[in-house]
């Protein structure tokens, strides 16, 4: 069927919707992309235009309340980007309009309950309509889950063989902080303080594999401040490894275990090799539990979101976006001890910067790339849905590296 748009970007009147516009005016703009913004505003549409100088983009109106508009607005394209979080509020009305229509859907969530509610409900319909449904197209998850596909293909290569063990480390990293992801995690913590079945989906690190999935391995987490004999550095917990592990362990579910049946996959950032490092890995832990802790109990939840979190809308400047960037370290073992070791770097503030490209690119990538023709509907990740095609356009175009170290 005839779709008027390639892409719609819904929610473009949000904080990182502008990013999104911005960067698609500007890698797009007169070529064979047509896109449109969408937003439940036609005055902050007309505004947000004139801001970022992009009078000619066509616009439309949806509201995430009304399914009536979602249904009409994701009948007109061939996908859909989403901002419009947290999405276990607002996100369940365009899935369930992408999957009825036959879709594309790409997003910036990292929400796991959220995903694994979206994927009992709808997965089926969306293997019907062949609605390709492909969550966390941010940082979370295309650096850890894009990078893990990239290690193993490297692995293979040269061993014959994928790496049952991987790790990904965070080596530097600098941005803002964003809002909407804190909403987000905020209102995660919020319903698993209430819910004991949320808790142990969230302590899952298979939470979002096919059901009848077979684990043979028992996979653990960085919980705490270690030093790492692999690494040569002490490690901390990494904040987005609660939904990066998940997303690279359905990759490898999907992937019909392609890492093996074995796989162990963990994340953590690395704070230095001597004392000092050690002591920042405990003090991100301290911070880490007690962010966790204030934001389970009403009334500090009620002093973080009103006195030192960041609001939803609320995110780095444009200056503070072209000066950050991220550098991931990947660590690849195979059971004969053969070891590979990848870099994935980023240009931007991961959060928002870097996040807008990547989220972009995965977007044209599903409307336009011939070798996106045979990948069938369903909820996927970045590595089952995209793979080598996304690397090679987010290194083209969007600023992302990825490179065999050692």
């Amino acid at each position: 069927m005839s779709k008027e748009f390639d892409v719609i970007v819904f929610g473009a009147t949000s904080f990182v919707g502008q990013i999104v516009c911005e960067y698609m005016h500007s890698q797009y703009a007169g070529h064979e992309v047509k896109w449109a913004m969408a937003a439940r505003s036609q005055h902050k549409l007309d505004s947000v235009k004139h801001e970022l100088g992009i009078e000619d983009v066509p616009t439309l109106i949806a509201d995430a309340s009304d399914q009536e508009s979602i249904d009409a607005l994701s009948a007109q394209t061939k996908v859909i980007i989403s901002t419009v979080g947290p999405y276990d509020l607002y996100g369940e009305p365009m899935v369930k309009a992408c999957v009825k229509h036959g879709t594309d859907y790409v997003d910036l969530t990292g929400e796991p309950q959220w995903i694994r509610k979206m994927i009992d409900r709808y997965e089926a319909d969306a293997k019907t309509s062949g609605a390709r449904i492909v969550h966390c197209c941010g940082f979370d998850s295309i650096p850890s889950d894009l990078g893990v596909f990239f290690l193993q293909q490297q692995a293979k290569q040269r061993f014959g063989k994928p790496c049952d063990q991987v790790k990904t480390r965070v080596k530097a990293m600098k941005g803002g902080a964003s809002g909407g992801t804190v909403a987000s995690l905020v209102n995660v913590v919020k319903q698993a303080s209430k819910d004991a079945k949320l808790r142990k989906l969230l302590a899952n690190p298979y939470a979002l594999c096919p059901e009848g999935h077979r684990f043979n391995a028992h996979q653990n987490n960085v919980n705490h401040a270690k030093y790492e004999e692999e690494t040569g550095s002490w490690v901390a917990p990494f904040i987005m490894a609660s939904i990066n592990t998940r997303v690279v362990h359905r990759s490898n579910a999907l992937l019909g275990n392609e890492y093996g049946e074995r796989f162990l996959y963990d994340e953590a950032m690395m704070t230095g090799k001597n004392a000092k490092g050690g002591l920042m890995g405990w003090a991100v832990t301290a911070t880490l539990s007690g962010l966790m802790v204030g934001a389970a109990l009403p009334p500090t939840r009620w002093l973080l979101e009103n006195t030192v979190l960041p609001k939803p809308g609320e995110g780095p400047s444009k200056e503070e976006q072209r000066n950050g960037f991220f550098d991931f370290r990947l660590f690849g073992s195979t059971p004969q001890k053969q070891h590979i070791v990848v870099k994935v770097t980023g240009d931007r503030d991961p959060g928002y910067g870097s996040t807008a490209k990547m989220l972009s690119e995965a977007a044209v990538c599903l409307a336009h790339d011939t070798e996106m023709n045979d990948v069938e509907g369903g909820f996927l990740t970045p590595a089952s849905a995209f793979g080598e095609t996304l690397i090679k356009r987010l290194e083209q175009n969007a600023g992302l590296t990825f490179s065999v170290l050692a």
